[in-house]
């Protein structure tokens, strides 16, 4: 076959074929210290929203009274703390005339159901998520920032009760009002800084699950909700502060009924649950490497 001179110079020439290859990509386990990469986590925001919606849609799924768990529990909590501490324990009169003991109750388990919620979710989260964590990668810092945000339902839900309780008693809130979504925000933050040591520590051994509901409980006794924190000496006030939840209760009983400001022990609390907080994280991403082969 002849190729005429215009095909001729339409030949194309091909290079011998390169002989460099592309080096392989080698994955290799963390070491040491992790930093917080948030910048990851707002990428897997939707993620986020997907598992605080499933926790939701599923935590009421084929029960008969449905959301209304969310009103019933503290409801119940409250009169029982109202006949034995309040009535029974003359509480009642240490809290003044001026101020139900029932609303004084109830206005402590908002807060302390939130925590106590969001604090068994998250320290039992990735064990209960092990089929995710075990198949895909995503940040797995994830996985107990969802509960928090499903844990808002049931309060939403409960405030709703205890707003109309303010009504009937007639209680006005005053200026302080605009510091409660602070006081929500460290209750929930105090819940994921105690919950990632639990969850990590839950991945390894599972003793953990089953010394929550001892746990909750025994700091619930340690928390001002059935009785007020001035039974404790002034002294010792900033000692007992080293409970977050104390702080957290007292600030929000102060932003809705104006009681003495938590003071001292206010700033105890907060401090500790930052201590908590930044050493939870920390210890947490240490952890993360090993969740896929031990839970």
């Amino acid at each position: 076959m002849h190729l005429s001179s215009t095909e001729a110079s339409r030949t194309v020439h091909l290079d011998p074929p390169s002989t460099t290859t592309t080096p392989p990509l080698v994955i290799e386990p963390t070491h040491g210290w992790r930093t917080l990469d948030f910048k990851e986590l707002w990428r897997y925001r939707e993620l986020l929203f997907f598992l605080t919606w499933r926790d939701v849609s599923v935590r009421y799924k084929q029960t008969v009274l449905g959301v209304a768990w969310a009103v019933i529990q503290p409801l119940f909590i409250m009169i029982v703390f109202t006949i034995f501490f309040g009535r029974l324990g003359g509480i009642d009169q240490k809290i003044g005339k001026e101020l139900s003991y029932s609303l004084f109750a109830f206005s402590g388990l908002l807060p302390w159901m939130l925590f106590a919620y969001a604090l068994t979710e998250v320290s039992k989260s990735m064990v209960t998520n092990r089929n995710l964590i075990t198949k895909v990668y995503f940040p797995r810092l994830i996985v107990p920032l969802a509960p928090l945000l499903s844990g808002l339902v049931d309060f939403a839900i409960a405030a709703v009760l205890f707003t109309g309780m303010m009504v009937w008693y007639q209680v006005t809130p005053g200026w302080p009002i605009i510091l409660l979504p602070f006081f929500i925000l460290m209750a929930l933050i105090t819940s994921l800084a105690v919950g990632l040591w639990l969850a990590a520590l839950n991945a390894i051994y599972r003793d953990v699950q089953y010394t929550l509901t001892f746990l909750t409980q025994l700091w619930m006794f340690l928390t001002p909700i059935a009785y007020p924190s001035t039974i404790v000496p002034e002294q010792w006030r900033w000692l007992y502060g080293l409970n977050p939840m104390a702080g957290v209760v007292d600030g929000f009983r102060w932003a809705l009924f104006g009681t003495a400001p938590p003071g001292p022990m206010m700033a105890a609390s907060f401090v500790m649950m930052l201590l908590l907080l930044v050493g939870g994280l920390y210890y947490f991403r240490r952890m993360e490497r090993t969740f896929a082969d031990v839970v």
